[in-house]
């Protein structure tokens, strides 16, 4: 929000050219702002990977704890038949046993997947709103008269010409 504000600032503090809407303003200071800008984005990007690789160990951490509770449960079955003979109720508990671990399980996996979900769509959205707002910023300096993108922008010493002269 930081850049957007920036460049609100510098245009409503523009000087106005009489007679139309449009604004003159410091192009050295609005080419400083976009390579700002440029360098902000890869900044949103290694957030959205850190995000990823979050969202990957929970899930990693996920599979673990189901892979626990189902060795629990199987170990769990194993006493059961062994210790009091009951291999029928023992089955019947440890296939509920283990079908609780799996969906314990696969609950774990749904919210984590979720989770991630949720992150990377909010992150996405911002990563757009920040490149809309560029694009509309370039734009808005194409429009009145900036350089084109690519080209080198004059020297900082050489007066800026009135949009529209």
């Amino acid at each position: 929000m930081f850049f957007v504000e920036r460049l609100e600032g510098m245009l409503a503090n523009g000087r106005r050219l009489p007679l139309t809407s449009n604004v003159v303003v410091d192009q050295a200071a609005a080419l400083e702002l976009i390579d700002e800008l440029r360098h902000a984005v890869p900044e949103e990007v290694q957030s959205a990977r850190r995000t990823n690789a979050e969202a990957e160990r929970i899930l990693e951490r996920a599979g673990q704890e189901a892979e626990r509770i189902i060795a629990r449960a199987h170990e769990q079955a194993a006493y059961l038949i062994d210790e009091q003979g009951l291999t029928e109720a023992a089955e019947a508990e440890s296939r509920r046993i283990i079908g609780e671990a799996d969906d314990d399980a696969a609950a774990t996996r749904r919210g984590a997947d979720e989770y991630a979900a949720d992150i990377l769509l909010r992150l996405e959205a911002e990563v757009s709103r920040v490149l809309g707002q560029i694009e509309r910023g370039i734009d808005a300096l194409e429009v009145r008269g900036g350089p084109e993108p690519g080209t080198d922008a004059p020297d900082a010493e050489e007066p800026a010409e009135p949009i529209g002269a």
